[in-house]
């Protein structure tokens, strides 16, 4: 077997599983968003009848997506949440940032089993954890019993070779993926990354890549841990032997890309795979960037854009909006000096979460504008006006286009670029 379905087949007890099976699974941690939470509990209170969850411990709930609250309806959901959570005794978040970089930095750990009220949910197999979003009667269903059906997925192995150029990144890579697999490629599939080029990827930009993968349709993503991986979780009991996929584990599909001739690439509107190369688009007038978002708003992704950004200003009618994807990252942010560098720069810095990705409460675009991001979606309407464009790029590729005014190649930027 691979990595997930032995992770798979562990949770369901069994010595193994096939693609295509559909099994019961144990869930170690299930978490909801204020997305959907509301429903969420209506479903487990009114249409299921729980009146208790079933381990306390194992359920989060996190406001994350219009917070601070940006309207009285989105109050009341935040408040009933908090409600909720008191009486099942369920840790609730809502100032610690994105929801899943809060699972990734507090909860999740190699070989276990996720679910979420969220489609992003993926990103965990950054560090080999099987994770994938549900919609809110199953998340419901988890909250009660503890337990789900899974239809055991294929898996796409996809060998990631070559050395990439500099100002060339993770996002860059994962964009061109999408592009080939297109929107369904990866429909109800694994996409587990290997090669050379991710073993030199930092388990951030692995995160980076996880998340996106549900953009080509994917159930869920993974990377077999490794010694990065080991030293992040050193002090875990974690059975590292057997979180490795088999000598001769079978897939649906092997694709290995050499990618020392990648260029930075753009997600062009309205759909994910509408992917270009940077020559093509450059030169777009924009009005707003944004860097943040669970796909591109860690701590490396801050660095990059303030190293470009140091000693520069944001264009005069750009609106360079900038949001950690948590409080931990902020606050290092803030001790590095990296928060000072885009105020003296321009840029306003938002409050850990969703944000502008979400495009509920910060940013929101109206008819005509145009916005380069590093968020992981850029559908119609995504961020405000449904007659807006969106464009997805690179950290270097959001801020090189800040600081022009205009989508612009990082490359330009190389000496800039650390």
């Amino acid at each position: 077997m691979n990595l997930t379905e032995k992770i798979i087949a562990k949770h369901a007890n069994r010595d193994n599983v096939k693609p295509g099976e559909i099994v019961e699974v144990s869930i170690d941690w299930c978490m909801a968003n204020d997305a959907t939470i509301s429903l969420n509990i209506d479903i487990f209170k009114n249409e299921f009848g729980f009146t208790n969850v079933w381990d306390s411990e194992k359920i989060i709930f996190i406001n994350d997506h219009q917070i601070p609250a940006d309207s009285v309806n989105t109050a009341a959901v935040h408040q009933k949440t908090r409600e909720f959570c008191k009486n099942q005794g369920i840790q609730c978040h809502e100032s610690d940032g994105v929801c899943h970089q809060l699972m990734f930095e507090k909860y999740v750990k190699p070989g276990e089993l996720v679910v979420a009220a969220d489609s992003h949910t993926c990103s965990y197999g950054c560090v080999g954890a099987v994770s994938t979003g549900m919609g809110s009667t199953d998340i419901a269903a988890v909250m009660g019993t503890g337990k789900t059906w899974l239809k055991v997925p294929e898996t796409i192995k996809i060998d990631l070779n070559g050395i990439l150029q500099k100002g060339v990144f993770a996002k860059d890579v994962i964009l061109k993926i999408i592009k080939d697999l297109s929107a369904s490629g990866a429909t109800y599939k694994t996409v587990e990354f290997s090669g050379e080029v991710t073993s030199r990827f930092s388990i951030s930009e692995r995160f980076t890549m996880c998340n996106m993968v549900i953009e080509a349709g994917g159930k869920s993503a993974m990377v077999a841990p490794d010694e990065k991986v080991v030293s992040m979780f050193q002090n875990k009991n974690i059975d590292w032997d057997f979180l490795t996929t088999d000598s001769n584990a079978a897939y649906s599909q092997t694709i290995t890309y050499n990618l020392s001739d990648l260029t930075p690439q753009v997600a062009c509107p309205h759909f994910v795979d509408n992917v270009k190369d940077i020559k093509k688009v450059e030169g777009i007038k924009i009005d707003q960037a944004f860097l943040g978002s669970c796909t591109n708003g860690r701590f490396d992704d801050l660095t990059i854009g303030a190293n470009l950004l140091k000693g520069k200003k944001v264009a005069s009618d750009v609106r360079l909006l900038v949001t950690p994807a948590s409080v931990d990252i902020y606050r290092e942010a803030l001790n590095q000096g990296i928060i000072n560098i885009f105020l003296e720069a321009g840029a306003m810095i938002n409050h850990p979460g969703c944000s502008t990705c979400w495009g509920a409460c910060q940013g929101v675009l109206t008819k005509g504008q145009t916005m380069i991001s590093s968020a992981n979606r850029n559908f119609k309407g995504r961020a405000g006006s449904p007659e807006s464009d969106i464009y997805l790029a690179s950290p270097a590729t959001v801020i090189a286009s800040a600081i022009v005014g205009k989508i612009t190649d990082p490359r330009k930027f190389l000496e800039d670029i650390k």
